[in-house]
């Protein structure tokens, strides 16, 4: 016999495009969230949803706890089954909710563990960058459009007893504290958001365009950004048409105004003040000193 989930409840904002029950120990559901706010109502069951692909802010509220992320593929959050949540999204998200029954896992189970039953109870958390749980996510996202087969128990119940252990020794009330330590600019974002810078660096770039590459705020990002290159996003951005725009001088083939244009400075005056800024020459005597 199968459970109650939230996609069940959301009728009206969310849209099930795929869903597998596996009787009493787990339900796996594609979903579509809508835009727009999600009404308050409790978790019948526990939830693990890990968003697919796309960018949104997505904002979680209950219980006194308000939590707000700019959310990209991989962002996983918690549902406990009765929480009383409320969500608002900015845009339609494709995520993957895996449900399990309101006991993580049988009772008699964790005892054979040594673990106390009243302690497992999953926290409320989101915005979380967790590997392993996408890799949970993947795993049972593949048994969603085939047809199921006799394996599918075997491998359902050793990767949900996997899954809940994850949980309790990471996600349970007990277990979960938020990181006290500062947010670093990792490799992998501030990668993403200089190819960006190099593929667009002629175009205008607005901060909230690069902050999103990095699935952070504005004000995060910008922080962050700083400290990873010493430049303010905006400098970075100008430091790098003015590099273009010297190599198109040393070439002399270009007006002052073509390149102007084509390398992001809008018009031939903004151009000259800012390459004479940085360089300490105008674009023309810059030019007149390369061909010397």
């Amino acid at each position: 016999m199968s459970f109650e989930t939230m996609g069940d409840q959301r009728r009206g904002t969310c849209q099930v495009l795929g869903r597998v029950d596996h009787r009493s120990r787990l339900v796996v559901e594609r979903r579509v969230n809508g835009a727009g706010s999600h009404p308050r109502q409790a978790y019948p069951c526990n939830e693990l949803i890990v968003m697919l692909g796309g960018r949104a802010v997505v904002r979680r509220t209950g219980d006194g706890q308000d939590e707000k992320c700019l959310a990209g593929a991989g962002t996983a959050w918690t549902g406990p089954v009765g929480f009383m949540e409320k969500a608002e999204l900015s845009e339609a998200i494709s995520c993957l909710h895996v449900c399990l029954p309101p006991a993580l896992i049988e009772h008699s189970a964790l005892a054979d563990y040594g673990i106390d039953a009243s302690l497992v109870e999953l926290a409320f958390v989101g915005g979380l960058a967790d590997p392993l749980l996408v890799s949970f996510a993947r795993a049972f996202e593949g048994m969603l459009g085939r047809p199921q087969s006799p394996t599918d128990r075997l491998f359902v119940d050793g990767l949900t007893t996997a899954l809940a252990a994850h949980l309790i020794a990471n996600y349970t009330v007990d277990r979960w504290k938020p990181s006290t330590a500062p947010r670093k600019f990792d490799d992998r974002r501030l990668k993403r958001v200089t190819d960006y810078i190099e593929a667009h660096y002629a175009d205008p770039i607005p901060l909230e365009r690069l902050a999103a590459e990095a699935c952070l705020s504005p004000f995060h990002f910008a922080r962050l950004f700083r400290e990873a290159t010493g430049l303010t996003p905006h400098r970075y951005v100008t430091d790098r048409r003015v590099r273009a725009a010297r190599e198109a001088l040393a070439l002399g083939r270009a007006t002052l105004m073509e390149i102007a244009v084509e390398q992001g400075f809008g018009t031939q005056d903004n151009f000259t003040r800012v390459f004479r800024k940085s360089t300490g020459l105008t674009p023309g005597q810059y030019r007149a000193t390369v061909r010397r």
